[in-house]
């Protein structure tokens, strides 16, 4: 038996561990001798940036991927969980970032749902509602909510109490270990302290439980121990009483990032704001907003998953339709973000993050894709519209170096960041005045990264104005000339110079209004 396994954490023996994890995707290692370990009634937070292996290993843990080397043990037992059903059966249970609940069902039934037991009527099996009403509530009285009717529908209850139902179904399931993924990102601080309370009613009742969060101030609040994993490997091990979140952050980031980055400055002075956003207040949870971007400057916001830079890009846009208030000018005029073609004919780009499901057309070409945003500037004739709109297709394959067949080869046969070049080209035309990226570089090879860095800080200093909307703490720190972190929906910190990722990161564990107005 590894050493892992046969590890005792203060004094118990863990009830789960990994030891020596490895897996491998088409030759590229994403986890490579990887040990982890849960302890009954313990917290322990994983944590690490994008890519750093969190996901690839607990979803080997619950049965959606086979490991390739190393071994796991639940109570000292080697198991081999192949399927997500096999992982349940051994008590794993997984809660994902999006909520998992049926809105049309009651709470009894969602939280039965993997076994809802029945009676015989008639001859026939049918639900035997009042018994599955009993285990709610009782479920529901051990979680310290027992308001919450085994009635109601799921969907009249609020963002916190739905997760709270979700906790049930897993208890119900009898799950001894529990994987939270980023549990409170849509929820409010109130409503995060709700799941804070269940967790710890969980550790009375020995449940073991998997956190993971880029909240630092969270995980140090909830967790008995920290995990880091980075690059597909262990990276550091913390006891949150003894440690401070600067040194997680550097066990997370461990590599400078610079390389991967042009020497983009926008220097000492100040640009002229090309656009201005005043106190903006959206429905879906952004608060009293402020920001300025100028001609020729890259700002960048990173936020976490759920803070609300997911949204911001598309309010500015108009993607949202209007719904908003506050105050918008773009260059010296009143702006309403009212739709999209609206924020075009202004003059705005906007690259969405939702590259397959909102940025390309995959069974179009490369040139259709590329020059859908202004189709009707390269004339009304079939063939004089083609020869215009493959010349101006083949100097972004040029200029962005995109690896292609030629302008008429399908999108979807592109690579993800050579589809990211094409986004990004899509909206390179002279009366784009500012270009809002959201999370540019996702699914992108650090090759091609380096190459779209490249190409922003060219055109910043042709001009462009750049907003950079990014849960990529070093993309934000090495590319922006000036940063904004976002927190649940408002700023919390402005750094008007070049920033370090960890200080940007830093700033969501302790919200601290740092620099000037930006």
């Amino acid at each position: 038996m590894s050493a892992a396994i046969e590890t005792i954490i203060g004094g118990v023996a863990p009830r789960l561990a990994m030891s020596d994890i490895s897996k491998s995707f088409g030759g590229v290692t994403v986890l490579a001798d990887v040990a982890f370990s849960v302890a009954p009634g313990e917290v322990v937070a994983l944590l690490g940036s994008n890519g750093a292996g969190k996901s690839t290993l607990m979803k080997i843990l619950t049965g959606v991927y086979t490991r390739d080397a190393g071994s796991i043990a639940i109570d000292g037992e080697v198991i081999d969980a192949a399927t997500p059903r096999e992982a349940a059966g051994r008590g794993i249970s997984f809660l994902p970032q999006e909520i998992s609940v049926i809105p049309d069902m009651t709470v009894a039934e969602n939280i039965s749902i993997a076994g809802l037991p029945t009676r015989k009527r008639l001859g026939f099996n049918v639900i035997d509602r009042g018994h599955a009403r009993r285990i709610a509530s009782d479920i529901l009285g051990q979680l310290g909510f027992p308001h919450i009717s085994p009635d109601a529908y799921v969907g009249d209850l609020s963002v916190a109490e739905r997760r709270i139902v979700e906790i049930g179904r897993a208890l119900a399931s009898h799950a001894s270990i529990l994987v939270m993924d980023e549990p409170t990102a849509s929820l409010t601080e109130q409503e995060a302290a709700l799941i804070f309370r269940i967790i710890r009613r969980l550790k009375t009742q020995m449940t073991s439980v998997v956190y993971i969060s880029h909240y630092l101030k969270e995980v140090f609040e909830i967790s008995d121990r920290i995990e880091v994993l980075r690059d597909g490997r262990n990276a550091g091990s913390f006891i949150p009483s003894q440690t401070t979140p600067g040194k997680v952050v550097e066990a997370m980031l461990g590599r400078v990032a610079g390389k991967l980055f042009s020497d983009h400055t926008q220097g000492p002075a100040r640009p002229q704001p090309l656009l201005e956003v005043r106190n903006l207040i959206t429905r879906n949870g952004l608060d009293d907003i402020s920001l300025t971007v100028g001609k020729g400057e890259i700002v960048g916001v990173f936020g976490l998953v759920g803070s609300g830079v997911e949204q911001l890009g598309r309010a500015i846009f108009g993607a949202d339709g209007g719904r908003y208030s506050g105050t918008m000018i773009f260059d010296g005029r009143p702006y309403e973000a009212i739709s999209p073609q609206h924020g075009k004919k202004t003059g705005i780009g906007f690259v969405t993050a939702e590259r397959k499901k909102d940025g390309i057309i995959a069974d179009l070409t490369l040139r259709q894709n590329l020059v859908a945003p202004f189709q009707r500037r390269h004339g009304s004739g079939l063939f004089t519209s083609k020869v215009r709109e493959t010349a101006q297709t083949e100097h972004w394959i040029r200029n962005l170096r995109i690896k292609t067949n030629g302008p008429e080869q399908e999108m979807r046969t592109l690579s993800g960041g050579n589809q990211q070049k094409v986004c990004v080209a899509r909206w390179l035309d002279p009366s784009v005045r500012m270009l809002i990226l959201e999370e540019p570089t996702r699914g992108v090879d650090v090759g091609a990264r380096r190459e779209l860095y490249l190409e922003l800080a060219k055109l910043a200093k042709q001009g462009l104005a750049i907003l950079v909307l990014s849960s990529d703490v070093e993309e934000v720190a090495g590319l922006c000339d000036r940063s904004l972190v976002i927190d649940r929906g408002t700023i919390v910190a402005r750094f008007d110079d070049g920033v370090e990722a960890g200080r940007l990161m830093e700033a969501t564990a302790t919200p601290a209004h740092n620099g000037q107005q930006t």
